[in-house]
């Protein structure tokens, strides 16, 4: 069912401040007051807001000044904004959380469809101040220009049509005539609209770590076999493939060691000469060369690309488990070289995961950038490096076609580097890094010097 027509925009703000100002305190009762919400602006800053009302009138947070933008500039006329949140209990289970990812990418996909095709679509994430695992939730945020009724009546139909749990919430951003900006939150109830609380937007004080952090390690980057394969095992309902890669997972013994022979990680960002190095090294050592993801793993690989990143990730980090187990075997008889490995896994999910620009990924010596403790470690980890302007004329050269990562990195040079920055962080072991731009045989020479002087 279609939301009311609207009145003149005049009369609406009328209406607005007649409903919102005389029941502030009611209103701010009908959201948790500590609970805040992070925006990433074009600039690849955040925006940090909060709900609630303010007794003394404050447009700043307590305790200092804020440096978020103008939130009414941002979320208020012209145009209207409109929030989508999918609400999942910190307490919930695993199964809860990959429900809500899967329900969050299908809304994401049709808001970028035709009927959405006038609006811009934007990450939200909300999240409590307190920093407790499982906080945060991932939101969306969709801003409609023209603030056009058919906007409103397509947000209708698509989230009536959301019959299974969680049910998404929606709210919209109004401006009051003395310019202060309210969130207003709808419910479906009886196949109608219904507002059922209100709220002020205020600044909030930006939080000292990115608040997705503490939910990474049960969403993006697993600390252990177990984490991982618990998501995957909640997706066999769905997803028949993922039996396939558990069955494989099972036939891996949970606690492997390394044979006497050295084993040498290879990372580095497409067209930064990994195939060349690893080739080289492995022949000039004798040594068996592999791959993560593993070969066994790449008839599934386009599927699990195409699922939200708690499934896609836990896919990936499943599959380094399974290259440690022919790491195990094959260093008892030769010298292993490893095409990528946990590295490339937990950059690019912390890149992903962690909106806004570099000054928000996790500081360094976090513990986010810790190998897993019950995953093989090799000897040595090389990163080999290109500039961006040399590294694009590789790829426009070999013709090769481009990943949906490999994508991201060529648009969006803040996400190059903040994977190339969350590489440089990794530690125990930590990546050396090779600058690869020199000519083929300078290269090699230098990795030649890092593995004389790391593998005895």
């Amino acid at each position: 069912m279609a939301f009311a027509r609207r009145r003149p925009a005049q009369l609406l703000l009328a209406r607005l401040s007649r409903q919102l100002r005389p029941r502030r305190g009611a209103c701010a009762g009908t959201m948790a007051p500590d609970r805040c919400f992070a925006l990433e602006l074009p600039d690849s800053s955040l925006a940090h807001f909060t709900l609630g009302v303010d007794p003394h009138g404050n447009s700043e947070p307590p305790g200092g000044a804020c440096r978020t933008p103008g939130l009414a500039a941002i979320l208020g006329p012209p145009g209207r904004s409109y929030s989508l949140c999918l609400p999942v209990a910190p307490e919930a289970g695993c199964a809860a959380r990959v429900r809500a990812a899967k329900l969050h990418q299908r809304l994401l996909l049709q808001l970028r469809g035709c009927r959405f095709q006038h609006c811009q679509v934007t990450r939200l994430l909300s999240y409590r101040p307190d920093g407790q695992p499982g906080s945060a939730q991932h939101c969306i945020l969709l801003r409609d220009p023209s603030d056009h009724p058919d906007t409103r009546r397509a947000l209708d139909e698509l989230l009536g049509a959301c019959g299974e749990a969680p049910h998404p919430h929606l709210s919209d951003f109004e401006t009051d005539p003395h310019g202060q900006l309210w969130q207003r939150l709808w419910e479906l109830r009886d196949g109608r609209w219904l507002q059922v609380g209100c709220s002020r937007v205020m600044p909030a004080r930006e939080p000292a770590l990115h608040p997705v952090l503490p939910d990474l390690p049960s969403s993006a980057v697993f600390p252990h076999r177990e984490a991982a394969r618990a998501v995957l095992e909640a997706c066999t309902s769905f997803i028949p493939e993922a039996r396939a890669v558990l069955d494989l997972i099972d036939q891996c013994p949970k606690k492997v060691h390394k044979g006497k022979y050295p084993v040498i990680v290879i990372e580095g960002l497409d067209a930064t000469g990994k195939t060349t190095v690893t080739r080289s090294v492995s022949d000039s050592l004798n040594a068996v060369l592999l791959k993560s993801p593993p070969s066994c793993l790449g008839q599934w690989r386009k599927i699990f690309d195409d699922e939200p990143t708690i499934i896609r990730r836990a896919f990936y980090s499943l599959g380094n488990y399974i290259v440690a187990s022919e790491i195990a075997k094959e260093s008892i008889h030769s010298p292993v070289i490893v095409d990528r490995y946990w590295h490339s896994t937990a950059t690019y999910a912390i890149a992903t995961e962690v909106s806004g620009g570099l000054q928000h990924l996790p500081p360094a010596h976090h513990s986010i950038y810790q190998w897993p403790k019950d995953l093989l470690k090799p000897d040595l980890v090389l990163l080999l490096t290109v500039n961006p302007v040399e590294r694009m004329k590789r790829i426009e050269g070999r013709g090769m076609e481009k990943t949906k990562e490999e994508a991201e990195l060529e648009a969006n040079s803040v996400f190059r580097q903040k994977v190339e920055v969350s590489y440089q962080r990794m530690e125990n072991p930590s990546c050396h890094l090779v600058d690869a731009s020199p000519s083929r045989e300078e290269v090699l020479q230098t990795v030649w010097n890092l593995i004389r002087n790391n593998c005895k």
